[in-house]
Order: structure tokens, then sequence, then C-alpha cells
């Protein structure tokens, strides 16, 4: 079990997961569809989406997609098909690295090697959402998104990627909230511990680039959105540096843009 925080109110892991399975049950209601769509990704997020899934509907309307590329590790690609056996839901594996190489050749413009990156990482999560929504519209089902409240406030997450789903069963929980969740739901432990990544490049690790500690993450965001402290109280609660805290509010204010319509002007 992770480090237990005094920042963060209890959560009730039996009436979260009745809550977000009550959420999933009643947007197929008003969708008017017949099931879901998941990607798995082997690591926390998807596995307590998914768990919780099948606890909201039948399995058998259930799809989980594994969307591999070169620079997914092969722990990552057993956990997300050990879960899916061990859940008992329809799964498929899709390599999307034939999908990723046309694009090399598209932008002739040079650019630094950090945007490359960012653009081929980006590429990923837009592609597998294409193939996620593919499946969901000929099958008449959802998108299940994976994403947790710490990514979607500091906008950890591709635009049009995996922030393009119809619903978010995780959304409205702090990644330290996550984990209490998944102990309940008996994840496998070796989700449980193993260090979050996106998988988006070779050794990425979400906390590296971040930098910070989840743990503290979720604490700080929490005393901003929720508490509405000031900075320097924040830090002094916390014992950390102010400009740490000023660090997240940056954040916070460059990913308004994700959670938010396109800006459109004012004509009339």
């Amino acid at each position: 079990m992770q480090e237990e925080s005094n920042i963060l109110p209890p959560l009730n892991p039996v009436k979260t997961v009745e809550t977000i399975s009550n959420f999933i049950r009643n947007k197929i209601d008003e969708s008017k569809t017949e099931g879901l769509v998941i990607g798995l990704s082997g690591g926390l997020d998807s596995s307590t989406a998914v768990s919780i899934a099948v606890k909201a509907i039948d399995k058998g309307n259930i799809l989980g997609l594994i969307m591999p590329s070169q620079t997914t590790t092969p722990e990552d690609l057993e956990d997300a098909f050990i879960l899916a056996e061990h859940l008992g839901i329809e799964n498929e594996v899709i390599n999307i690295d034939s999908l990723i190489e046309p694009f090399g050749e598209l932008c002739i413009h040079s650019t630094s090697k950090y945007y490359n990156q960012l653009a081929n990482a980006n590429l990923k999560a837009r592609i597998r959402m294409m193939i996620l929504y593919y499946h969901a519209n000929s099958m008449n089902r959802l998108v299940v998104g994976t994403g947790n409240l710490s990514e979607l406030l500091v906008g950890y997450f591709t635009k049009y990627g995996d922030g393009g789903v119809d619903i978010l069963p995780l959304g409205d929980l702090y990644k330290t909230d996550v984990k209490k969740i998944a102990d309940y739901l008996q994840i496998p432990e070796k989700i449980l511990t193993k260090a979050p990544t996106a998988g988006l490049w070779s050794g990425q690790t979400d906390e590296e680039e971040l930098g910070i500690k989840y743990h503290l993450l979720d604490e700080i965001l929490y005393l901003i959105s929720t508490e509405k402290l000031k900075d320097n109280m924040i830090a002094e609660k916390l014992g950390i540096p102010t400009k740490e805290v000023l660090r997240v509010k940056n954040m916070m204010k460059s990913a308004e843009h994700k959670i938010t319509p396109p800006p459109i002007p004012k004509i009339r």
C-alpha cells in the first residue's frame, strides 16, 4: 500500500467504486450505446478503470485494446494481457508502429530534437485514440478514458489523444486516490508498485517528466484547487519551497486549453 497522506481527505473505496459504477451505467443508458472500449497499457490507471467497468456492466460488453509500440516494455504488454484475461474481457493486441512510420516523412521542416520527440509521443496517443474510436463507433460503444484528476489539472495528457474520450471514470480521483482504489480492487501488486509511465519513449516515467512525485503533487493540487490556500501557506504546510508551488500553478495555467473548448472570437 502506498504512503498515506495527511492532506487529502479520506476516501471510502466501497462507495467510490459504487459511485463510478453507477456513473458508467448511466452514461451508457443516456447515450443508448451497448458497451465500452478501453485502451489497456498495463499501468495503474487503465487497470483500475477496466476493473471498475467489469463491476458496472456485463464483461461481455467490454473490449480492451492493447496497443503497443516499439517503446512499450515487455512487462507492460504482459501486464495488460494478463489483467484482461484475468477479468475475462475480450481483448486484442494492435501494434501501432506501422501506423506511426509514414508520419516520419510528412514534416520536412527543421525542428529541435525535443519537439520532434514530443510530436512523436503525441502521435502515438492520437493514433491510439483513433483506433479506440474506430472500434467504439463500429460497435456502438463508448470510449473509456483512464486519466485521473492529477493528470487533468496539470495537463499531463495529449490533447485529442488520450484526452479524446467519451467518459473519464477516474477524473475526480487524484493519483493517490487511484492507488487506494486499485488496492481495494486487488489489482496485481506488480502493477500497483511499478513506476507510472506513458511509454511514449524509452525509459520515460511520469514522475521524472513531471519533475515531482505524485504523492506531493496531489497534496499541492488539493491545497490549491480545493482548500484555496495562498502559495506561501501551502509551501509552509508541506515544508517545500514556494517556487515549487508556483511551478505547479504554472503547469495548471498552461493546461487550461486542454480541458476547455477551443477559443472562439465573439462576433455578435
